[in-house]
This record gives C-alpha cells, structure tokens and sequence, in this order.
C-alpha cells in the first residue's frame, strides 16, 4: 500500500516549493559592550586624525618649500637654530650647503655692519651722587637721575628689560677670580660689591659645553689689555666705553684702542645701530629667535642694556636682532651692540637675578667677562686672571 505522507514529513524537516531544504537559523551575534563601541569610536577618531595631520603636513611642506612666505619661515627656523647649540639641525630644513652658505653670509654682513666710523658725541646729564651740577638754558637745576634704572620690556613673543645706567664712567669689565674656568655673573656682582651686571663678550665653547675661560678677540680693563688672541696689525669687532664714557662699536685695531683711549671692551658683534641709524633692515635679516643681550648709549651718555629672554614658551620665545635694534632707537640710542645671547644671557641687581634665563641653573652659566656697574669703580679691584697665559695655553673645554 503505498504511503501518502510527503517525504519532507518523514525527516521532521521542511521544504520549499521547489524541494530545496530551508537555510538553518542564524546565529545572534551578541550586542556590544559599551567599552567596544567606545574603543571602536576611538580608533574611527584617531585615524580621522591622523588623515587630517597628514594632510596638514602635506600641505605644509608645500607651503614651506614652495612659497614665499613658507621659505622666509623656514629660514626663520634655520637661523633659528643656528643661534644655538644644535647649529647642525638647521641642515635638515634648509640642507647642508645652504646652511654654510647662511652662517658665511651672515659673517660677511656682520663684518660689513662694523666698518663705518662712529661719529656720535655724548653731552652728560649729572646723576645721585655724582657731585656735578648742570643747568639749562633757563638757569633750572636739572633734576638727578639715579645711577641704574630698571624698565620691564615686552613684545611679540618676548619679554625682557632695559636697564639705564646714566653714568657710563661707573661700569667696568669685570672677569673671573680664578683660573681655569669662568665665573657666573651673580658670584661676579656678589664679590666685588656691584650694584648690578649683564654678561659681556664672546668666548671659545667648544660642544657648546665650555668652561667659560678663553675670552674671544680681546679683554680691556680699567685701561689695561688683559687678553688678546690678535696681532697688533689685526683688528676685531670690539664694544666699549673710553675714558670719556663715550661707547665705542665696531672693527678696531689694539693701537686704535689705545689712540682712543678706551678702558673697557669685549669682542662681539654684530653693531647694529650706528651714528642714529639702525643697520639692520628687517626682521629677516634679524639672525633669528633668541634670547638677547645688547648694549647702546643715549646722546646724554647713559648706557642701555637690553636684556631679552628666550627658549622658554609661556614666557618668552626671545628676539631677533631687528626687534633689539628698534627698542634701543625707541629708547634713544645713537650706538648699539650685540652682546653675547643665548644661554649667556643675564642681568642681576642688588645681588639678585631679574630676568629667566634659559639655562638649567637660574644663575646662568660660566662666563670670562661681565659688564658690572659699581658706586665707586675706582674702588673695585679687577686682577687680571689671564696674567702670564697664552691662548694656546688655556683648554677651553676642560672642567
């Protein structure tokens, strides 16, 4: 007898119309956790992220290596960088070749900026204490000034101060005690009794890790030459103040320091402000971002020193030279110079550090030469501490 119960009945399953068995059942994927939808949100941020920085980047270089303003940053960047220890770094954004030819071309400039004659003439107004007496036309006492005066600066990504010293004849070059490595302005100030000082000239760093005891070019004190790595012939770029207390700038030769009877200098460069006029033309030609020392002199005689602080974001980024040229004109210089910058950056008062400088000791580094002020500097006693050493004789980058 023959059963009539379909086939598909016999197995339990079921069929379609055209006899294909039905697909089993899917299997629930179970819901997420909420922490695997936040990581997945996170993952979907980070790499919109970094398309969008990618993105950033190439348009960047683009602009950097491609347009005007781009290159002017990026040489920004570069001088930047050769202002300080890692000088080397720089060839990574402008190359090697370029990077040679910026450092020479700047020398030159430097150079150039030293060769005209100073012609500037001082007309001194007494200061406390002093003992002069000076009236106008109209027969009015003119008022006293204090000997030192402190201004706080600030600026485009800069902050600093200005400090006045309105007697010139009251600041002497001042070195360290002892032989064989420099000394920090602070101890400077500290032992001899001064009432304030910034740092003074250049020296031999080699790795930007010296210790502050070879003075570069030459070293005056109180008239006398304490240090000198020239000929008599050769000349140097030199900042000074002669018996008169008129500020000297520029290339000089030692028998045109002694013809002018100048008492204290160091060797550093470049001037920048020169019988009124700033030599520096635009923030491009500035050498840079860093942190600042200069010195200029007023027609009344007073000696300005700008001190600028840098490398220190939230604070200050520090200056160019063309930023330092325009604060001493707004303050009346008729001569200026570049000091020692950077690391060696320093002013102290009343035996205290006003300023930050960018260095991980707060009282700054070892240093052969500083400008200090005194009430009395015939008073001060300043040995020569290079006295029977030779240039060849001192190792810089021995501790």
């Amino acid at each position: 007898m023959q059963n009539n119960v379909p086939a598909g009945s016999r197995t339990g399953s079921r069929s379609s119309g055209s006899g294909t068995p039905a697909a089993p059942p899917r299997k629930q994927t179970p819901p997420q956790t909420p922490f695997a939808r936040r990581l997945k949100r996170i993952v979907k941020s980070v790499a919109i992220v970094a398309i969008v920085f990618i993105m950033l980047g190439i348009a960047g270089m683009i602009w950097m290596f491609i347009t005007p303003s781009g290159n002017n940053f990026r040489y920004l960047i570069a001088d930047t960088i050769i202002t300080t220890k890692h000088r080397y770094l720089a060839k990574y954004i402008i190359g090697q070749t370029e990077l040679d030819k910026r450092v020479k071309a700047y020398q030159n400039r430097f150079d150039a900026m030293g060769e005209e004659r100073d012609t500037h003439e001082i007309h001194p107004t007494p200061t406390e204490g002093s003992g002069e007496q000076t009236s106008t036309n109209n027969s009015e006492a003119v008022q006293e000034k204090p000997l030192v005066e402190i201004e706080k600066i600030s600026g485009h990504g800069y902050s600093g101060y200005v400090m006045t010293v309105n007697d010139p004849k009251k600041i002497r070059i001042v070195v360290p005690e002892k032989q064989g490595r420099g000394e920090r302005v602070l101890s400077m100030v500290q032992r001899t009794g001064a009432i304030a000082g910034v740092n003074g000239g250049g020296f031999a760093d080699p790795n930007w890790n010296g210790n502050g005891f070879q003075p570069i070019g030459i070293v005056m004190s109180g008239g006398e030459l304490f240090y000198s790595d020239l000929g008599k012939s050769r000349s140097t770029q030199v900042v000074g103040i002669d018996k008169e207390g008129k500020m000297i700038a520029g290339r000089y030769s030692l028998d045109e320091l002694k013809q002018l009877g100048v008492q204290e200098a160091v060797t550093f460069q470049p001037r920048i402000i020169v019988n009124g006029k700033g030599l520096i033309k635009n923030a491009a030609d500035g050498w840079g971002i860093a942190p600042r020392t200069a010195m200029g002199q007023r027609e009344d005689g007073a000696i300005l020193f700008v001190v600028i602080d840098g490398r220190q974001p939230g604070h200050s980024i520090g200056a160019n030279l063309y930023d330092v040229q325009n604060i001493m004109l707004a303050h009346g210089a008729v001569i200026a110079a570049n000091l020692d910058g950077g690391s060696s950056t320093m002013l102290v008062k009343d035996g205290e550090v006003l300023n930050k400088p960018s260095t991980k000791s707060s009282e700054g580094r070892y240093l052969p030469t500083a400008w200090l002020v005194f009430e009395h500097p015939e008073q001060a006693v300043i040995p020569n501490v290079w006295a029977g050493l030779k240039p060849g004789d001192i190792d810089p980058g021995k501790w």
